[in-house]
């Protein structure tokens, strides 16, 4: 069989040198692996390709017309967002994602989140760097309050894959965990109404998709509605939540704390509210939540497995 040509067009948002790769290179295809891929270079470097893998590379309509060798796009990623499907669907290529490849380290980064804010880890860690324990009167430092995650009650937004996974966890660590009724959706049975939910839980955190409905889901008004020692914890999309209605949240004691993966803006290059630094009790991760080596090796393995998939004219993670 006639090796096709590949193109990875931004190896380097999954691969920090750390992964086994021959999942990809022992496939019948020659490969041009790019680390990273501008704009202006895209349409030059998928050309002659038949396949391309891209996580966050946009193809459009234009670079898809362009590409007239192309048969088959692989999304390193589950979200969809970065590619024209009706487009692609149209020109006759096939697309695949690749889903639930991240959800243990997903949802270690959210509790790694919720008890860094309930136990205030990072405010310790800055009193203990600045030498407050060396002048203490006593054996410990308390000079923040700690909570504890058992008897506690987490509301979950988005009960799919990482909801539920999320939910298994919680309940390992005693918490009680309701189910909010999906916003924009049809009343299900066990699912708690979006608006009561906000005043029960003590800690929310956000697994749903940004759609029409959930773009700035958790706004001033929700925030407002909350327990005013709640978390708050997103690792879904940026877009999700108000930033400026969060920060004034925090500055204000509207609710107790948050950890936040993702921004609306990804690198925030304009800046962003939730990078101020005198916000309290706000942990900011750089969109790590589902970046663990072993979760970047399975995504990589599975994207070898939708291309032997499409070679063998089988169906998987298809999407067009």
């Amino acid at each position: 069989m006639k090796r096709l040509k590949g193109v990875f067009l931004d190896l380097a948002s999954v691969d920090r040198g750390d992964l086994n790769l021959s999942a990809l290179t022992s496939l019948n295809i020659d490969w041009s692996l790019h680390r990273t891929t501008q704009a202006a270079d895209t349409a030059e470097r998928i050309r002659d390709a038949q396949v391309i893998i891209s996580n966050k590379v946009v193809l459009d309509r234009a670079l898809l017309e362009g590409a007239a060798s192309l048969r088959l796009v692989c999304i390193a990623a589950t979200g969809t967002n970065n590619i024209e499907l009706e487009a692609a669907q149209e020109l006759g290529i096939a697309v695949t994602n690749v889903t639930r490849y991240a959800t243990p380290s997903v949802v270690q980064h959210v509790f790694s989140l919720m008890l860094a804010l309930a136990t205030h880890l990072p405010d310790y860690q800055r009193l203990t760097a600045a030498h407050r324990w060396e002048r203490s009167e006593q054996f410990c430092l308390m000079d923040y309050p700690i909570q504890e995650l058992e008897g506690k009650t987490l509301g979950i937004v988005g009960y799919g894959e990482l909801g539920r996974a999320a939910a298994r966890v919680a309940k390992a660590f005693g918490m009680h965990v309701l189910i909010s009724q999906r916003p924009g959706g049809p009343q299900k049975t066990g699912r708690v109404p979006f608006d009561k939910i906000l005043g029960q839980v003590d800690v929310l955190s956000l697994h749903c998709p940004l759609t029409d409905d959930t773009h700035k889901l958790i706004g001033k008004r929700e925030l407002s509605l909350m327990k005013p020692d709640a978390l708050l914890v997103n690792t879904a999309r940026g877009g999700i939540v108000d930033e400026s209605a969060l920060a004034s949240a925090l500055r204000n004691g509207v609710i107790g704390g948050a950890g936040i993966d993702v921004l609306s803006a990804e690198p925030p290059k304009d800046g962003n509210p939730l990078l101020d630094h005198d916000l309290p009790n706000l942990i900011v991760t750089p969109h790590i939540a589902w970046a663990s080596r072993e979760s970047r090796q399975r995504l990589i393995e599975e994207i070898a497995r939708n291309i032997r998939a499409f070679i063998k004219d089988k169906t998987r993670n298809r999407l067009s």
